[in-house]
């Protein structure tokens, strides 16, 4: 193994990732996947030999956790991660004392290389940008098929090594307005037996998905929340009256709002919510609410408002100079408290480019996020090329919100093919 010589350095976690560190165990891993399918086989030695050459210029996951008196922090890991064959369920615990102190795995099956990352050292786009060169290299090295020769590779045209706090960079002391969260409605139903996930893919034809969209004039991912919460409110409640709201969890890339290139978690939630109050609602209804309520929660000023709010909280002094073990103590019951506002997430990507040249390599992305007690199912989205992939993860034992999900979408006339890993047999 190589052994890198550069000197230790240490760096904050930023706002968002400071609670990951804290809530994380083994039933709430905040572990989420990226995956990247090729057109053969993964060769486990030169994908080894990849992951040893790139890693030094992420410094963003070359790094392990180190507990402060304050606050957790990271320090430049100067071991090398280990690549391994896919042995577990995606999207479990990392514990890094078993895994040479690093918080993300890198792992293979057959075609596939599987990058899984514990939330605290990046969100989506950063795992995917990390992803991309690692493929990159990969198939660099495959193609000179001596994997003891160097290839003499910077990162590409397209990589970010941007290790920016935007939270700090973009922050603006406003006027604070208080967030209170409501309960919402838990999905029911039995739960797998020990550790099992089942995982689903629906690989959605993108053409025929874009024309229904623009036919009703919104964006992909507000037909998706607004289908999921219809199937929902079909499945799990019948139409019927019910106290608390449907809420999905939707994660906002703020690159974009605030002209970051972070490679850190840069991201803020909202809750898209709908009441089933025993009136008959069509799924237009709930399409024109999702659509109102994005509107209105997705603009540049609401998202500096809660960057706002989040990072005052922080700076209080005497949330500052608090020792780590009673914020231990004041963020488990604040995570307790608003998790329950939360009937599931629905997190989008977006379209996966990759370089010209390696297009021809690389046949599909997956997108998996971990469930957890309160959240029982989960749903991550990304396209690449022609298809776009909703991925289902879930420990609950039946297919009822699935199989409405992808039923619609077909009676839609939308072309949808159907993978899973096999836990639940039942037809989709």
């Amino acid at each position: 193994m190589n052994k890198k010589s550069h000197q230790t350095k240490w760096r904050r976690l930023d706002n968002t990732a400071k609670i990951f560190p804290v809530i994380a165990n083994e039933n709430l891993s905040n572990v989420f996947r990226v995956s990247v399918t090729l057109k053969g086989d993964v060769v486990p030695e030169i994908l080894q030999q990849a992951l040893e050459e790139v890693l030094p210029w992420f410094d963003g996951f070359n790094v392990r956790l180190r507990r402060g008196f304050f606050w957790y922090y990271f320090e430049t890991n100067k071991k090398m991660p280990i690549v391994e064959k896919e042995a577990t369920y995606p999207c479990k615990y990392i514990d890094p004392r078993s895994n040479q102190q690093f918080l993300f795995r890198v792992s293979y099956y057959e075609k596939r290389i599987n990058l899984e990352v514990f939330h605290a050292i990046t969100d989506g786009m950063g795992a995917i940008n990390f992803l991309k060169e690692l493929t990159y290299h990969y198939v660099e090295l495959l193609k000179i098929k001596d994997s003891s020769k160097k290839v003499t590779r910077r990162p590409s045209s397209e990589c970010i090594l941007d290790t920016e706090d935007s939270y700090l960079k973009n922050y603006k002391r406003l006027a604070k307005k208080p967030y209170s969260t409501k309960k919402a409605y838990q999905l029911k139903g039995e739960v797998l037996y020990l550790d099992t996930v089942s995982v689903i893919h629906g690989y959605v034809d993108l053409a025929g998905l874009k024309s229904k969209c623009k036919e009703k004039g919104v964006s992909i991912t507000r037909y998706l929340l607004a289908l999921l919460i219809w199937c929902i409110y079909e499945e799990y409640l019948n139409k019927q009256k019910y106290e608390d709201p449907i809420s999905i969890n939707l994660p906002i890339n703020l690159r974009s709002f605030f002209d970051s290139t972070t490679t850190m978690n840069f991201f803020a939630v909202t809750a898209i919510e709908f009441l089933s109050d025993g009136k008959e609602h069509s799924f237009e209804d709930i399409l024109f609410m999702v659509n109102k309520q994005m509107d209105e929660n997705i603009t540049k000023e609401k998202l500096e408002e809660t960057i706002s709010y989040n990072v005052s909280n922080e700076k209080k002094p005497l949330v500052r100079f608090a020792p780590l073990v009673l914020k231990y103590i004041a963020l488990q019951l604040v995570y307790g408290r608003i998790s329950r506002g939360n009937t599931m997430t629905l997190s989008n990507l977006g379209y996966i480019k990759v370089l010209p040249e390696f297009e021809e390599y690389i046949e599909n992305f997956h997108f998996i996020i971990g469930v957890s007690k309160k959240q029982k199912m989960k749903c991550g989205v990304c396209s690449y090329k022609d298809k776009v992939v909703v991925t289902f993860s879930s420990v609950l034992g039946d297919t009822y919100l699935q199989r409405a999900f992808f039923r619609a979408l077909t009676k839609e006339g939308i072309g949808v093919t159907i993978e899973s890993n096999g836990v639940l047999n039942e037809k989709v």
